[in-house]
């Protein structure tokens, strides 16, 4: 299953990809990412286990995962952070952030989910589909909001 989300930023992209590309720095950074631990460096890929609370009302739901992740820089007219999901639920899923010039000025921000995980009984599309409207557009939403913020603040003062 393949979703996409994604908002349009009032700065450039370097921004924001300077803002999001050190996920250490995302629970400082984003409310609702409680922790994240790197695991492991290796040249620019790390391993982190990363922790969000997803809200349901007055109360936050935990969900936990481990990925690598890395940045890419290498074309500027497409500037990607690739996280590949190795333990949690959401083991397998391939996340691409493409972070994009507008033609009218700004940036797009892209998240693109890239999830399939086949389970006993309810076979290959549901868990991924209810992952997705449960989870991953909840924390992925709240994550662009936040950096689109931060970001816009940061080229207007």
């Amino acid at each position: 299953m393949r979703s996409r989300i994604d908002i349009d930023v009032d700065a450039p992209g370097e921004v924001v990809f300077d803002l999001a590309r050190d996920v250490a720095a995302w629970p400082r950074l984003l409310p609702h990412y409680r922790k994240v631990t790197i695991l492991s460096r290796s040249g620019h890929v790390v391993v982190a286990r990363m922790s969000a609370m997803r809200p349901v009302g007055p109360i936050g739901i935990p969900v936990g995962w481990r990925a690598r992740a890395w940045s890419d820089a290498s074309d500027p007219s497409d500037m990607q952070l690739r996280f590949v999901h190795t333990g949690g639920p959401t083991r397998g899923m391939d996340v691409t952030w493409h972070i994009t010039a507008r033609e009218a000025g700004g940036t797009n921000v892209a998240i693109v989910h890239d999830f399939v995980r086949r389970l006993p009984v309810i076979g290959g599309e549901l868990f991924p589909r209810l992952v997705d409207r449960l989870f991953v557009r909840p924390i992925a939403g709240r994550t662009l909001a936040t950096f689109k913020r931060l970001a816009e603040a940061r080229v207007s003062t």
